[in-house]
């Protein structure tokens, strides 16, 4: 008998990054793997499903920023071109590694690549917005939207900024996907009181939280995390569900570091011969990660002391952990059922870059827990908007201030290593509102400046560039952009306002910051 209800949300976003201005481009690689390993992984995985007949319903971010990178010509081209490398580069290694331990590993790569070539090439036309736009026109998926550039809204300098990510977002949802979001992923989950009310001015039903954000709302939560809260805008809040959120996330006790799945850090681009792996690194010759990886995890143990990684192994631990994942659910649903006296439902979020990226079989974990679910009757795969319609009735509250980051709050994105980011952020916020209401109908060139000048203050403001900064990872890289987008801004500002706009320097900047090519400056008036 059905107990409740599992709603998996899968969070696919990455920063936009495009460079035309160079031949290839380290940070494209992102997006190159993310293709790779995760977005084709989980079309592949989702189509094969429903093609089984598998009922299921899952939730999908797909951010603005990757949505703009996934349909650009140009992104679309040099990931054709990697892929191909990759297919060639995976051909050879059948022959370098036959007859050792790790050729079933170089069977396993030749055959994802090219299956993501071809899918890649074939089946999509080179833009994957089609396939997941296509599952959600089958019911399977519901795609939400979320911050217009992934900027982190409580650190804005105003609501009329936090109110253009949001509606920003939105538009762009409705251009690419033909219709307007149900739910939204607020950028980092990070929520504080009143930003409900912009959500529902944007015509959104639903958001995501953390647990924290309804555990200590006020009043106190009645269902705990286990039944959505409605904000005093009329907006529905979910909470992330912590016992599911460790199962596969934590490092310590999750899937991900069991010892016979794929070890991330062994790379071949690093392992190989340097004249053998050259061709296939950038022409700057510098070793990097290439996607062919032949050790499992194997445990505890240095780098330099893995095993070969054996892909019937990790298949068939993938099905014990899609069981034990089911199962537990099962067993958590039976609790809750008899406490709350009515079906819970569990949300599980998480980065959809863990599933193939950095937890290679998660795509296959997800399509076993899938098909698995089909012959219990205790647990159902919904959305929130399947479960708004369900029930009606639920409580009232106004959710606490809350992310999902690093002590559950802003120390993530505001700490001594960013906090220089937010006066200039703050005040090219200011000036953009300034240049809306200062010319509100103009044309030609000063419209093309003025629309410029809101793609660099939305791309300056992705919290991506915090989250960098904080977690030391490309840090320079982070500074630059973020400076880039920054003084692109203040130029743009300076000329509109001297009556001096440099028409070719703007050409430049246009055909690279490509993103939001519909956007209209007045929405900052």
């Amino acid at each position: 008998m059905e107990q409740g209800y599992l709603s998996l949300i899968l969070h696919a976003h990455l920063p936009f990054v495009r460079h035309p201005e160079y031949p290839e481009y380290l940070e494209e690689d992102w997006l190159y793997e993310a293709i790779s390993e995760t977005y084709i992984p989980l079309l592949f995985a989702f189509e094969n499903l429903v093609n089984s007949g598998v009922d299921f319903r899952i939730t999908m971010t797909i951010t603005p920023s990757l949505s703009e990178m996934l349909v650009d010509p140009l992104l679309q081209s040099r990931y054709s071109a990697r892929i191909a490398k990759l297919v060639e580069l995976s051909e050879k290694e059948l022959e370098r590694t036959e007859g050792t331990a790790f050729e079933s590993a170089a069977r396993m790569h030749y055959d994802h690549f090219s299956m993501a070539q071809s899918l890649f090439e074939n089946k999509y036309d080179r833009n994957l917005i089609k396939g997941f736009k296509q599952l959600q026109d089958r019911g399977v998926l519901e795609i939400i939207t979320c911050g217009a550039t992934h900027g982190f809204l409580p650190l804005m300098s105003s609501r009329k900024v936090q109110q253009v990510q949001i509606e920003v977002g939105c538009d762009n949802y409705a251009k690419h996907f033909g219709c307007w979001p149900k739910g939204i992923w607020l950028p980092e989950c990070a929520y504080r009181p009143g930003i409900d009310q912009l959500l529902a001015d944007a015509g959104i039903k639903y958001f995501i939280i953390d647990s924290h954000g309804i555990m200590f709302g006020e009043p106190r939560p009645k269902r705990g995390i286990y039944a959505p809260v409605i904000t005093p805008s009329g907006v529905a809040a979910f909470a992330r569900d912590i016992e599911t959120s460790e199962q596969v996330w934590s490092a310590d006790i999750g899937y991900p570091g069991h010892p016979d799945y794929r070890e991330f850090y062994r790379d071949v681009g690093w392992d190989a011969d340097y004249e053998y792996i050259k061709p296939y690194l950038h022409s700057d010759g510098v070793r990097r990660n290439l996607g062919l990886k032949y050790y499992r995890v194997t445990g505890k143990v240095a780098l330099d002391h893995k095993e070969a990684y054996i892909p019937e192994w990790a298949s068939n631990i993938c099905k014990e952990h899609a069981g034990h994942f089911l199962s537990s659910r099962q067993g958590q649903m039976r609790y809750l059922n008899q406490v709350l006296g009515r079906k819970p439902i569990v949300i599980s979020p998480y980065d959809a870059e863990l599933f193939g990226h950095w937890w290679y079989e998660g795509p296959m974990f997800l399509n076993n827990l899938i098909h698995f679910s089909q012959f219990q009757d205790e647990v159902r795969f919904i959305t929130p908007s399947d479960y708004l319609q369900i029930y009606s009735d639920n409580q009232s509250q106004t959710p606490s201030s809350s992310t999902w980051g690093a002590e559950g709050y802003n120390r993530v994105w505001i700490n001594g290593g960013t906090d220089w980011i937010y006066p200039h952020q703050h005040m090219a916020e200011r000036r953009m509102i300034e240049l809306a209401k200062s010319y509100p109908n103009a044309d030609g060139l000063l419209r093309r400046a003025l629309n410029q000048a809101a793609r660099e203050l939305l791309l300056a403001q992705s919290s991506d560039w915090a989250f960098i900064i904080t977690t030391g990872t490309m840090v320079p890289y982070a500074i630059k952009r973020f400076k880039d987008h920054i003084h692109r801004f203040t130029r743009i500002y300076e000329e509109i306002k001297g009556y001096r706009i440099d028409e070719a320097w703007l050409a430049d900047v246009e055909s690279k910051d490509t993103i939001f090519q519909e956007i209209d400056y007045r929405i900052y008036s």
